[in-house]
């Protein structure tokens, strides 16, 4: 769905929408989504079909096309070399692909399930900044690991103290951004949270959320998923109270 800016009463499909299936028009289960302004279009991981398709964002688009086939995918990220990196939460691993590849490069994980920092479990989410680095949301170890480029192992970045609610763990992180500064912003999925982590910190602070699970404005339902504009406008997606919030972060 696009949403226009002001406009909460009236979206647009502009993926899918003709049911659940595996014809070039539908979807199942589209779990992340980017936008390749190179191609103006958009790039999704349609998890149900274990595919990661195209739709192009001109008028008169009714199908899609696939890109990799045959894929775990969960979360999706695009370098500036427009390179896709792409997350297989079945595989611990996420992978790098040049457009029209299709077997892709390890960039992260790929040594079987585990805690190790050569390791991933249940990889979700990605973000990759300006030098390649990688940084993958390892939500069953409860922490976001970063892998350098070329890297054999990753460093833990924020959590990895175990489940739990204080400030230097994490509950099934999923989104992730990082700014030019290397400050990480964490959906903290099951503390019903967003955390900000500064490079080198021991632990992170709560921007927003953390008042427990409800539908309040302060609050989140399983904060799943994030996102900045060029403003500085902080959107979450909340999973589980089927709405999108903005902030204003300072």
């Amino acid at each position: 769905m696009q949403w226009k800016n002001g406009d909460t009463t009236n979206g647009q499909v502009v993926a899918g929408g003709k049911g659940t299936g595996r014809e070039l028009n539908q979807l199942n289960d589209q779990i992340d989504v980017l936008i390749d302004k190179a191609t103006d279009s958009l790039i999704i991981c349609d998890w149900g079909n274990q595919r990661v398709v195209r739709w192009s964002r001109r008028s008169g688009t009714t199908q899609g096309e696939i890109l990799i086939d045959n894929i775990y995918c969960w979360g999706l990220s695009m370098d500036e070399q427009r390179h896709l990196y792409v997350s297989q939460y079945g595989k611990d691993e996420a992978k790098r692909y040049k457009l029209g590849e299709k077997n892709g490069t390890i960039v992260a994980g790929g040594n079987r399930q585990g805690d190790g920092l050569n390791q991933l479990k249940s990889p979700k989410y990605l973000f990759v900044d300006r030098q390649q680095n990688v940084y993958v949301s390892d939500r069953d170890n409860h922490r976001v690991m970063k892998w350098a480029k070329g890297a054999k192992e990753g460093m833990v970045v924020a959590g990895g103290e175990a489940e739990g609610s204080a400030l230097t763990q994490l509950s099934s992180p999923n989104g992730l951004f990082v700014d030019t500064l290397g400050t990480l912003y964490v959906a903290d999925s099951w503390n019903h949270r967003v955390m900000r982590w500064t490079q080198g910190a021991k632990q992170g602070t709560v921007i927003v959320g953390g008042n427990g699970e409800g539908a309040g404005v302060n609050q989140f339902n399983c904060s799943i998923g994030l996102s900045f504009d060029r403003h500085g406008n902080l959107y979450v997606a909340d999973n589980n109270n089927n709405r999108v919030q903005r902030f204003s972060i300072e």
